[in-house]
């Protein structure tokens, strides 16, 4: 029997309502909210039963505008982007749009290539988060989720591994909001993937928006922490 069954988006303990959502984030500073990347930053994923057909970026920018009705919201985010192509194609428009929080995923296309370069990739992940930082911009990120599983998948799971290393590495180099995802219960989810089985269905972007809208919190009541012992 599906899960869906007897799960809904709003039954969803994993799940934030819009306006527990809303309460974590009413004190953001963010006013021009960016998405780059591939496939995970557009967006794509199968309809689930009960959710929301909403990608899990313009969920989190629908909470940053409730709380800041003039957001500016910009996703260059595009399916089978190489890491290469989102610096060619997207940097530089996701810098012209002056943002002040950016969300950088990318780079797994590139290890679905049989030689696989992955100094390339850790470079040019490398090069977008040093070029929005030095904008002044708050960088958000994601490891993936260890949903590697079945035979045609499983040879990726060690490069999917090896890039969410890089990927944390970053993340604490240029003082990032981090999103791990390799461990969350969410991956245990029958009705997690996509037909494709790259993808994560909706029911999976409702949980993933919950994450950041959570680690945005997170990080901005850290800075409030740190403000009043000042």
């Amino acid at each position: 029997m599906n899960h869906n069954d007897f799960r809904t988006e709003s039954t969803d303990p994993m799940c934030l309502s819009a306006a527990e959502a809303r309460a974590l984030l009413t004190y953001a500073p963010w006013s021009r909210y960016a998405v780059m990347g591939d496939s995970i930053a557009e967006g794509i994923g199968d309809p689930s039963p009960g959710y929301a057909t909403t990608p899990w970026a313009d969920r989190v920018a629908a909470v940053l505008k409730s709380t800041q009705p003039d957001l500016a919201y910009l996703n260059t985010g595009r399916m089978g982007a190489t890491s290469a192509q989102v610096l060619d194609e997207q940097l530089q428009t996701v810098l012209d749009f002056d943002p002040d929080l950016v969300h950088i995923t990318f780079g797994a296309n590139d290890l679905w290539m049989p030689e696989a370069d992955f100094d390339a990739m850790a470079d040019n992940l490398e090069t977008a988060f040093a070029a929005v930082h030095r904008r002044g911009a708050q960088i958000s990120t994601l490891a993936l989720a260890d949903v590697f599983v079945g035979r045609r998948m499983r040879p990726m799971r060690e490069r999917i591994a090896h890039l969410n290393d890089v990927t944390r590495t970053l993340a604490a180099r240029y003082d990032a909001v981090l999103v791990d995802m390799w461990e969350h219960p969410l991956r245990l989810r029958p009705d997690l993937m996509s037909a494709d089985l790259i993808h994560f269905a909706m029911t999976g972007h409702a949980v993933l928006a919950t994450e950041v809208v959570r680690a945005l919190h997170d990080r901005l009541a850290r800075l409030a922490q740190q403000a009043s012992r000042c």
